[in-house]
């Protein structure tokens, strides 16, 4: 098995620094409208956060207030194509992503660039949510634009529990990421093949 160099392991991952990979450094959404000076109000602030903002928030009562506004905000993208879900299952906030499925959320919606909830779930090694995802028949072995899939994110982040779930349900260590790298390889990059990762020691 090749081994991959230190200052590649972005690369196998899937991407750089601004793929899927390190998402959680880049996604949160910016407020509406800075520029409004009723937004010193304390009610005009809490009304100025998008339903995206609100889902990455946990901000769930606020949340369920705006849903009841019109049909069809469960599923709205942003400019990215990110859904309220989305951004729920990358921050973790693992009650609002409840709520959104229980209210008709897709969890098989990809954005602009195939991210999906699973994988960013994955990313941040949320494992309650992965399995919450999973049992919504999404795609365990999706792959975003870069070839990167939930398993390879969930390795490279050493979320051990996630990775064992993922396994356990099915996920392919031999899909290789746009860079060629499969999760196993990165595994045994990241040093997993020293026991740090039970599930991967025992495939």
């Amino acid at each position: 098995m090749e081994d991959i160099p230190p200052g590649d392991l972005d690369k196998a991952a899937g991407g750089d620094e601004n793929s899927s990979a390190t998402v959680h450094l880049h996604l949160y959404p910016g407020t509406q409208d800075d520029s409004n000076p009723d937004l010193d109000q304390g009610l005009a602030a809490q009304t100025a956060l998008s339903i995206h903002q609100l889902a990455a928030q946990g901000e769930l009562s606020q949340l369920k207030e705006y849903l009841r506004k019109g049909e069809n905000l469960v599923n709205k993208p942003d400019e990215r194509g990110f859904t309220p879900l989305i951004w729920a299952s990358a921050f973790g906030e693992i009650e609002t992503v409840r709520h959104l499925l229980d209210r008709g959320a897709d969890p098989h919606v990809l954005a602009k660039e195939r991210e999906s909830a699973l994988s960013l779930a994955s990313t941040g090694g949320y494992t309650d949510i992965v399995i919450m995802l999973l049992e919504r028949d999404v795609d365990i072995n999706i792959y975003d634009w870069n070839g990167g899939t939930p398993l390879l994110y969930a390795v490279r982040g050493n979320h051990v529990k996630c990775v064992e779930a993922l396994l356990a349900r099915g996920a392919d260590l031999t899909t290789e990421a746009d860079s060629g790298y499969t999760p196993m390889d990165l595994a045994v990059a990241l040093g997993h093949k020293k026991g740090k990762c039970p599930a991967l020691r025992t495939v």
